[in-house]
């Protein structure tokens, strides 16, 4: 038999999905067919409506080897599991003549605990929870959801939290899971036959694609344990917040609750002196965060460093302590045990880390007004990390619809620690070679939007309302009769303007944090009068196409804030390294968020719209021109008359369809 061609199988995946073929696909699937042959690495830009999942899907399917898929969202991954890939399988499985199996794997906690279900939380948590789970008839709503969540687990073949309809609260879900440090392992375990978790490994050791996501990812990367099955061909999708991802998995933090935890946990499984040394440098390193002033720690202040020292040295001696001692006395003491153990050891690790001290690390206090303040540490970068772990004896694909910034590939390139292309290093330590593709995008982007920016008003400063902004976005939303998506930059700037233009517009106008994301953007859907205000979230997480979304306003440039500790670190080590640190972090920082932001306007081939930047800075600074080659190819003004005639077109041609 002869094999399948690669077309032939692309045609019979898009029929099966509905689809139809486009020009982008096949070169994307051509493409990355090619890298997984040769087994180098790409970088391909896939615009929105390519329809990039089967783009990497049908060349991953048809390769034969174990293929690991990891996404940045939740929304992508069942995408993925629940729809493509099961069209997919069985489009191809006559083609192929086999069935390739695909499986989801996520991180321990992701998943029902049943020994954390059916024993309870170790009781050292001073609120009691687990006691309303055991009450005949629970009123409160956490004692609901944990019953809710019991009948759940003789029914749930994954004891996955995603696949339990409705949600649950993080609060109720931590009471019936563990993370991997608290697991007592399944051969330890009285439940680690039925273990949920554990049948998910099992289930990705089998299969030929796995479909997992970007912080596993990180996890298997940075901690050496390996987490994911072993694999030839890595598909990173969403790549653009895979830094990120990788940073956040990477960062490690100490707040005086997550001590006194610790402590609490701790007190009853070790002898009357190693609890006191532990208690006491406690409530050293509490007493110092009262004081802490959010900012970044060039050096570690010499009252804190003897603080992390206690800790650190006394959270050794418990963890040693708890290895040799056993309590009679204690129910379940295993899981007591592991419990105390994990809480410990994560404060031994970032007090150590700390206080060993690294030029490639940041330090810094934050302060919420809710949890108060916290001590954290972060790498400058994770280029190197990436660069060492990723892109090493496998190929890898990063795909997105916003990888190109400023016109190609080099920025995101450098985070992920690949050197500009077409550089190959030294003989001795060579750089990953890598290729960059722009497969393009089905929509005329020049045709369907324009790109304004408005250069008349004053440019934004660091406080207050800027009233000229507030008007230009009224006449803006009135001109286009709602239809409105509002990203600020920051959750303030949302308020203020959603609460000044409530009482001048008779449009709905909704707010983040009012109601759950996925209701609110429902509601803006189903209206297309209703505006939608809102800030980071929105600027990635939205896609209404049709008409309800026909103006997107952004309020300013989304630099990141001056005094955020990891990124003006990293901006000065670019500087001191002789770069330009502006345009190495700040601007492509902001050129990332707006390539998401417009790509919210236009989402199928009958969308039209306007994207207007309240920022004229985007048309007068020097960086202006990098930030703008960014974005889709719209139709480029400043001219305010000519925006509002065509938002009134447009409006008019809406309602005259009847939207």
């Amino acid at each position: 038999m002869t094999k399948p061609s690669l077309p032939e199988l692309l045609h019979a995946a898009v029929t099966a999905v509905g689809g139809s073929e486009r020009t982008g696909q096949v070169t994307m699937a051509e493409t990355v067919a090619a890298a997984i042959d040769d087994g180098s690495h790409l970088l391909i830009q896939a615009g929105t409506g390519t329809g990039k999942s089967l783009g990497y899907l049908v060349p991953a399917l048809a390769h034969g080897e174990r293929v690991v898929v990891a996404t940045a969202t939740l929304a992508l991954q069942r995408q993925l599991v629940q729809r493509d890939l099961p069209r997919t399988v069985d489009a191809l499985q006559p083609l192929l003549r086999r069935r390739p199996n695909f499986a989801m794997l996520k991180g321990r906690s992701n998943y029902l605990c049943l020994h954390r279900l059916h024993e309870g939380m170790p009781q050292d948590e001073e609120d009691g929870l687990f006691d309303q789970f055991e009450a005949a008839a629970p009123t409160s709503k956490l004692g609901m959801d944990l019953l809710r969540m019991r009948d759940w687990a003789d029914e749930t073949e994954t004891g996955d939290r995603d696949d339990l309809t409705p949600g649950v609260s993080d609060r109720a879900w931590n009471q019936v899971s563990v993370s991997s440090r608290e697991c007592l392992g399944a051969s330890k375990c009285a439940y680690g036959a039925e273990c949920f978790a554990e049948m998910s490994r099992e289930r990705a050791k089998l299969a030929d694609v796995v479909v997992t996501n970007h912080a596993l990812l990180a996890i298997d990367a940075i901690e050496g344990a390996p987490v994911l099955p072993s694999h030839e061909v890595l598909i990173v999708d969403e790549a653009h917040e895979l830094v990120g991802r990788v940073t956040g998995v990477a960062t490690g933090e100490l707040t005086p609750g997550q001590v006194n935890r610790a402590v609490r946990r701790a007190a009853k499984l070790v002898n009357e002196k190693a609890a006191d040394q532990l208690q006491t440098a406690a409530e050293t390193f509490e007493r110092l965060m009262e004081l802490a002033l959010p900012g970044r720690l060039e050096t570690v202040p010499e009252d804190l460093g003897y603080a992390l020292m206690a800790l650190r040295d006394a959270s050794r001696t418990v963890i040693s302590a708890i290895g040799s001692t056993r309590d009679k006395s204690v129910q379940d003491e295993d899981a007591v045990r592991k419990q105390a153990l994990a809480a410990v050891e994560s404060v031994h690790d970032v007090a150590e880390r700390i206080t060993q001290g690294s030029e490639w690390d940041v330090v810094w206090y934050e302060r919420h007004d809710r949890f108060g303040a916290s001590l954290r540490v972060a790498p400058m970068s994770v280029s190197g990390l990436l660069r060492e772990k990723l892109f090493t004896d496998r190929s890898v694909v990063l795909t997105s619809a916003t990888l190109k910034l400023g016109g190609d590939f080099n920025g995101v390139g450098a985070s992920l620690g690949l050197a500009p292309e077409g550089v190959t290093g030294p003989e001795d330590d060579p750089f990953p070679t890598w290729k960059g593709l722009d497969v393009g995008s089905p929509f005329d982007y020049g045709k369907q939007g324009i790109l304004y920016v408005a250069k008349h008003l004053a440019q934004p400063g660091r406080e207050g309302t800027r009233t000229d902004m507030i008007d230009e976005l009224a006449e803006l939303i009135e001109a286009s009769g709602g239809r409105t998506l509002g990203l600020f930059s920051s959750m303030r700037g949302a308020q203020a303007a959603a609460e000044a233009l409530r009482g001048r517009l008779p449009m709905p106008i909704l707010l983040q944090g009012e109601d759950t994301l996925g209701e609110l953007i429902k509601k803006f859907a189903a209206d297309p009068e209703t505006c939608l205000f809102g800030t980071l979230s929105l600027w990635q997480g939205v896609d209404v196409p049709g008409p309800s979304c026909q103006l997107v306003i952004m309020d300013r440039i989304p630099f990141p804030r001056p005094d955020d500790p990891l990124m003006s670190a990293r901006q000065k080590a670019v500087e001191e390294a002789g770069g330009n640190g502006f345009m190495a972090v700040a601007a492509t920082h902001a050129a990332l968020l707006m390539a998401q932001g417009a790509g919210r306007l236009v989402r199928a081939t009958g969308d039209r719209g306007v994207v207007a930047v309240l920022d004229p800075r985007l048309a007068t600074a020097r960086y202006g021109s990098y930030l703008r080659a960014s974005l889709p190819e719209f139709w480029f003004t400043t001219d305010r008359n000519q925006v509002r005639r065509s938002l009134a077109a447009i409006d008019a041609a809406a309602k005259a369809d009847g939207a």
